[in-house]
C-alpha cells in the first residue's frame, strides 16, 4: 500500500520555502506521493471571508524540481479551468521536469464561486468535462486530436516534444456520468474522506460501487487503482480542518493511525493520501513512524 500526503491549501497562508521544506520532509519520511489542491478562490457563505491557494500548476512544477523520488500531482485538477490542450501540454511538461513522476488527477470542479470570480463558465460542467477529457486523453496517448465540440475545440493538435511516457490519469469523482466518461481510460480513481465517512467500512461500500461502474464501462475493475484521502488529526489544539460526526478524524498514537490505513488497504485502497491537521513540516516528519508501521504486519 502506498502512502501519500496532501500539502496545505487554504488552512493557513504558506509560502514557497515552507512548501519546499514540507516536500523534502515527505521524501525523507518515506511518503510515496505528494498532492496539491487545484482551486482559485474560496468564499464563506457571507462572501466576506476569502481564501485562496497558490496556482497549482506552477507550484507543482516547482515541487517537481525540488524533489527526487515522490510521485506528485493535483488533487485534482479542474478540467474546466484551462483549455484542455494546454492542460495536457502542462501535464507533459511537469512529467518531464519530474523525470516521470507526475500523475494527472482530473475532475469537473464544484466550487461555483471561483468559476464566477474568474470568468469561467460553470454550466454543463460534465458535458464540458467530457469534451476536455477526450482532448486531454488523446493528446497524452500521442494522437493528433481534432474535436469540434460545443464547449472545447482542437484542430490537429499534438504534443511536441513528445512526452517520454504516457502521463497516468486519475479520476477524482464519484458522479456516475463522470465515472462513465473517465473509467474506460483512467488508471486510477480517488475519493475525498468526506465522501466515504473517513472509515474503512464506508470506503468498502463506495469501492464496490466504483468496481460496478468500471465493469459497466467495459474495464476490468482490477485494472483501476483505488486512492482514498484520509483525514488525520495529530494535534486537536491546532486543528486546521473541521470534522463532522459523518466523517470523524483519525486520531491517536502512530500505531492506531497505521492500523486505520492498513484497514483501508484491506478493503481495497491501493493508496491512502493523508490530509493531516495541522499540516506542517513537523507533522509530516511525525508521520514517518506511521508510514513505516503501515508496512509492518
Amino acid at each position: 500500500m502506498r502512502i501519500g500526503i496532501q500539502l496545505p491549501e487554504v488552512e493557513r497562508e504558506v509560502r514557497w520555502p515552507e512548501y519546499q521544506a514540507m516536500a523534502r520532509a515527505a521524501e525523507e519520511s518515506g511518503f510515496d506521493s505528494l498532492w496539491i489542491g487545484d482551486h482559485l478562490l474560496y468564499r464563506a457563505g457571507d462572501g466576506r471571508r476569502e481564501r485562496a491557494p497558490w496556482e497549482a500548476w506552477t507550484l507543482l512544477a516547482a515541487l517537481a524540481a525540488a524533489t527526487e523520488r515522490v510521485r506528485l500531482g493535483p488533487l485534482v485538477a479542474c478540467a474546466g479551468f484551462l483549455p484542455p490542450g494546454l492542460l495536457a501540454k502542462m501535464a507533459a511538461t511537469i512529467d518531464e521536469v519530474s523525470g516521470g513522476r507526475f500523475v494527472l488527477g482530473l475532475g469537473a470542479g464544484w466550487n461555483e464561486d471561483e468559476f464566477r470570480a474568474f470568468g469561467i463558465p460553470f454550466d454543463r460542467r460534465v458535458s464540458r468535462f467530457e469534451e476536455a477529457f477526450a482532448i486531454i486523453r488523446g493528446l497524452l496517448d500521442g494522437e493528433h486530436v481534432t474535436l469540434a465540440g460545443r464547449h472545447w475545440q482542437a484542430e490537429d493538435a499534438v504534443l511536441l516534444p513528445p512526452p517520454a511516457r504516457r502521463v497516468p490519469l486519475m479520476i477524482g469523482s464519484n458522479g456516475p456520468r463522470v465515472l462513465g466518461i473517465a473509467l474506460p481510460h483512467a488508471g486510477a480513481w480517488n475519493t475525498w474522506y468526506e465522501d466515504y465517512g473517513n472509515s474503512p467500512d464506508g470506503f468498502a461500500a463506495l469501492n464496490e460501487r466504483i468496481s460496478a461502474a468500471a465493469f459497466a464501462a467495459g474495464r476490468d475493475p482490477a485494472a483501476i487503482a483505488r486512492s482514498a484521502c484520509v483525514l488525520v488529526v495529530l494535534d486537536p489544539a491546532a486543528r486546521e480542518r473541521v470534522t463532522t460526526p459523518a466523517a470523524p478524524a483519525v486520531e491517536g498514537p502512530p500505531e492506531r493511525i497505521a492500523e486505520h490505513l492498513r484497514a483501508l488497504g484491506a478493503v481495497g485502497a491501493d493508496e491512502a493520501i493523508v490530509v493531516v491537521s495541522p499540516c506542517t513540516e513537523r507533522s509530516i516528519r511525525e508521520l514517518a513512524e506511521v508510514v513505516a508501521l503501515v508496512g509492518v504486519p
